[in-house]
């Protein structure tokens, strides 16, 4: 079995100035900021992975997500037609958690956003947008080739598809690669920091320290997933797009897109998202006890 060289001590000063850029970008910048409510923060500290480009689940995307879903790699070379010659390729993909004011405004709807989540869906992938720009035009003034998939040219959402919308770049599986979480059974993605969040990532040509994964499967911090208790994601959905089997992306994508239509106009913004199953959930602000300890368990048996 090949191991993994050890870090080196630039590659690990490389990680330690992009956590500190990327921190206080989030602390400092005006666009994190509900202007049009309170001007109070919009995502709170951020944590941060470092998921290998060559990890072959970025292989298995193409099977488990589609065809149309890029590698790291392949997201590099819309930037760079000789990324082949690249040597290290890491995606460095973060998590902003959703403040907790605008949480608990969430948590307590029953059939819609709250005004405050609103805001942040619509305004803090804005904010996201403008930190995938900041942290890849630092990257490329450092000397890396840098692309962040999202913004690139060949991104885009499809929406006529059998299993319901999906994208050519899932922020949500990439950071499962780079060890910040497992999903639940509303496909949310649970993160030591809750699952009311938002995330990134930016692809690049370096030798950065690649951050483990704890989990040995992609539903293990997921109560419901794992021994059945748990659930309350299903009654949280308005839409009735969560059930026992998991989640319906097309009724959850018609709930958002025409029963919540209204909303646009009385919030005044482009798109509300809806966040319930996020908010007034146990995996609300962090990892839910139960499957944490469960998994802690399982892991303590498999080494004995």
């Amino acid at each position: 079995m090949n191991e993994r060289p050890l870090p080196t001590a630039d590659s690990k000063r490389l990680l330690a100035s992009l956590i500190g850029f990327i921190e206080s970008h989030v602390r400092e910048s005006e666009a994190n900021r509900l202007t049009h409510i309170d001007n109070t923060a919009i995502f709170e500290t951020p944590i941060v992975g470092v998921a290998d480009g060559d990890d072959p689940l970025f292989s298995e995307y193409k099977r488990i997500i589609g065809t149309h879903h890029m590698t790291p790699r392949e997201a590099l070379a819309s930037e760079a037609p000789r990324e082949a010659e690249f040597e290290d390729v890491r995606v460095v993909s973060w998590v902003l958690p959703v403040a907790k004011r605008t949480k608990e405004s969430n948590a307590a709807m029953s059939t819609g956003p709250s005004k405050r989540w609103a805001h942040t869906r619509n305004y803090g992938e804005s904010f996201n947008d403008g930190l995938r720009r900041a942290i890849e035009r630092r990257l490329r003034e450092a000397g890396f080739c840098a692309v962040a998939p999202a913004l690139a040219d060949g991104f885009k959402v499809l929406r006529d598809v059998p299993e319901g919308p999906t994208s050519t770049w899932s922020e949500r599986h990439v950071a499962y690669v780079a060890g910040l979480g497992a999903f639940g059974l509303c496909d949310g993605f649970l993160t030591p920091v809750g699952k009311a969040m938002r995330c990134g990532s930016v692809v690049v040509a370096a030798d950065l320290p690649v951050t483990p994964r704890v989990y040995d499967s992609h539903y293990a911090a997921c109560p419901y997933l794992v021994d059945g208790s748990c659930g309350e994601c299903i009654t949280r959905c308005p839409a009735g797009a969560i059930g026992r089997d998991g989640h319906d992306k097309q009724k959850c994508d018609e709930y958002q897109t025409v029963t919540l239509r209204p909303l646009r106009h009385r919030y005044s913004v482009s798109i509300t998202g809806c966040g319930l199953c996020q908010t007034g959930v146990p995996c609300e602000s962090g990892l839910p006890r139960a499957s944490h300890t469960h998994h802690l368990m399982r892991r303590e048996h498999s080494h004995q």
